[in-house]
């Protein structure tokens, strides 16, 4: 049988524990997973490329199944990069109603670029239903708690970000 493969993309700016249970729900599907980083130049991410790529990265390094993870980068049409990698799907998460319409137009502009790979939407945990990677980076800004939220590197992450002490 050949070997099931997804990619979870998204700006991951920063990564939240909501994307964390999403990964974890998608390795329950799929025997590898690509967790993504997109290169989107229309948006202006808080953290470069490359600390939301160590973010991940620590983020997942524990994880018991860290072999079937990868963590990557890409640019340009999101169907290219899955193809290029062999992927059958890419996940997308939906938190509430208002993320489904354009979550769907995605999934079917993507489906209309390649019909080989479809999208898996998955919820997450309902503990993660409010999150956001936009909120999260609000309240940090402000000196909000987002410990349990985020990652314990992310946490520190957005400290040194805007200047905040433990």
């Amino acid at each position: 049988m050949a070997e099931r493969l997804a990619v979870y993309p998204g700006t991951f700016d920063p990564i939240t524990n909501g994307h964390i249970d999403l990964v974890q729900r998608a390795l329950k599907l799929f025997d590898r997973l690509i967790i993504a980083i997109g290169e989107n130049p229309a948006k202006k991410p808080l953290f470069s490329l490359e600390e939301r790529l160590y973010m991940v990265e620590k983020a997942v390094e524990n994880f018991p199944c860290r072999n079937r993870i990868e963590v990557a980068s890409f640019s340009g049409l999101l169907v290219d990069f899955a193809a290029s990698r062999g992927a059958q799907a890419i996940i997308r998460g939906l938190r509430a109603v208002s993320d489904f319409e354009y979550e769907f137009q995605l999934a079917l502009m993507n489906r209309r670029l390649n019909r080989q790979i479809d999208t898996v939407f998955l919820m997450p945990g309902f503990r993660w239903f409010f999150i956001s990677s936009t909120i999260i980076k609000e309240a940090a800004q402000f000196g909000g708690d987002v410990s349990g939220l985020v990652p314990p590197i992310v946490e520190e992450k957005l400290r040194e970000k805007f200047g905040h002490r433990r």
